[in-house]
């Protein structure tokens, strides 16, 4: 009793510190907020470009923080940042500048969720045989699983957040599998915003990155079905085994 008082009161802490850091945000600067707020709202790319580069030599930093900010929440859609990044610091810099800043972002909400959420989960996961199934599985398997849902372009982070946190998956795979796999979903999306933006088409480097993704899928599928089949038979075995005695 005394231990879920105690994890209460370190989530209720944990949840205070999160609404202080916006409070202190508002206070050293009480436009930003509503500003950039403005900006999602819009969607304008060109316009959320222009004011990350206005910060000059701290541009980077700033575009890495607030797209690690965005993708911590899961919202707004991180195509708006990856390709304002392409615009600002090139296609390939601005392509490794929001994988790396996306996916510390994702590593952080994986967390946030795990520590608030995970106890309620596994208290109903308990009580449904399917879904127990699924959460062992995605111990076991769940790399894959996360690595071929992030290599798909447009797919809603916040989702893959909430699966990878809630279920048994480990902190280490899930962070890799989002390295690896954002790597050809957010050059896609980085790639298309980019070239519709600038009226630029260069169709070798997107066919590069599709043909990347589709390596690493098929790769991914190859490897799943592969460590299925060994655990299929290594049940088998330990099947026959307990019948004989």
């Amino acid at each position: 009793m005394k231990v879920k008082k105690s994890m209460g009161l370190v989530k209720a802490g944990a949840a205070l510190a999160i609404i202080l850091l916006f409070v202190v945000i508002h206070l050293i600067n009480p436009a930003f907020l509503p500003h950039m707020a403005g900006l999602l709202a819009r969607g304008d790319i060109q316009e959320t470009a222009a004011y990350i580069a206005s910060f000059g030599s701290w541009a980077i930093v700033f575009s890495f923080l607030l797209t690690l900010f965005v993708n911590a929440l899961g919202f707004p859609p991180a195509i708006i940042f990856s390709t304002a990044n392409t615009l600002i610091f090139g296609i390939v810099w601005g392509i490794v500048l929001s994988v790396v800043a996306e996916t510390v972002g994702v590593a952080f909400s994986f967390l946030l969720l795990r520590f608030f959420f995970r106890d309620a989960a596994e208290k109903i996961i308990s009580r449904n045989k399917a879904l127990s199934n699924i959460d062992k599985y995605s111990g076991k398997r769940g790399f894959v699983v996360m690595l071929i849902a992030r290599m798909v372009p447009y797919f809603p982070s916040i989702m893959l957040n909430a699966l990878g946190a809630l279920s048994a998956m480990r902190f280490a795979d899930y962070v890799i599998a989002s390295f690896v796999g954002k790597f050809p979903s957010t050059g896609i999306e980085a790639i298309i915003g980019h070239d519709a933006i600038t009226h630029q088409e260069d169709p070798t480097r997107l066919v590069v990155v599709i043909v990347f993704a589709i390596l690493l899928i098929g790769g991914a599928w190859w490897y799943e079905k592969r460590a299925m089949k060994k655990m299929e038979q290594f049940d088998a075995a330990a099947s026959n085994e307990t019948d004989r005695r």
